[in-house]
């Protein structure tokens, strides 16, 4: 799937846009499988993408969470390729409320792709992640991460871009 999440900003967390409060983070496996019934209620919310595909086509799926909270901010959807040592991200999504220039918060995107990298990373993929961004958008997932051209649409972070990304959001960690 092309990916066509916006990256506001590298925030050090989520932003939130009326107050500029910075707000800690979580991220979490959904272990049990989205269903149609469960996808479609997302629709309805607003969630723009059939989230109970990914799980079907062998995809991890985890949601990005304020701290104590179990409201989703955004989702990714990710499998590690082991044996040519990449991880391939499907599905980016922000939240409903968190899209565009007025969304509640600021740095979702971003954060969605440092989880894929570092997640990337912890499975011994050196932080390489590979996407295919909708062609409007190549110039941006360059400027904003680092992403480099496989060829005209399929990108690639790769191991110093991915550590840039997992220190910014992860720097408890990294």
């Amino acid at each position: 799937m092309e990916i066509d999440i916006e990256i506001d900003d590298l925030t050090n967390c989520l932003v939130k846009r009326s107050t500029g409060e910075e707000c800690d983070t979580q991220y979490r496996l959904i272990s049990k499988t989205i269903t149609k019934a469960e996808s479609e209620k997302m629709m309805k919310e607003g969630w723009l993408f059939d989230w109970s595909v990914p799980h079907s086509h062998g995809y991890e799926v985890y949601e990005l969470l304020l701290k104590g909270s179990d409201l989703r901010q955004g989702l990714i959807a990710i499998r590690h390729i082991r044996d040519q040592l990449y991880t391939n991200i499907d599905i980016v999504e922000s939240a409903p409320e968190n899209r565009g220039s007025c969304g509640k918060y600021q740095g979702v995107g971003a954060h969605l792709f440092a989880i894929a990298c570092k997640l990337s990373w912890d499975v011994g993929n050196e932080g390489f992640v590979q996407f295919k961004a909708k062609s409007n958008l190549v110039e941006h997932y360059k400027k904003t991460l680092n992403a480099q051209n496989i060829d005209e649409q399929n990108m690639f972070i790769d191991s110093f871009a991915a550590l840039n990304l997992i220190k910014k959001y992860f720097s408890e960690e990294a």
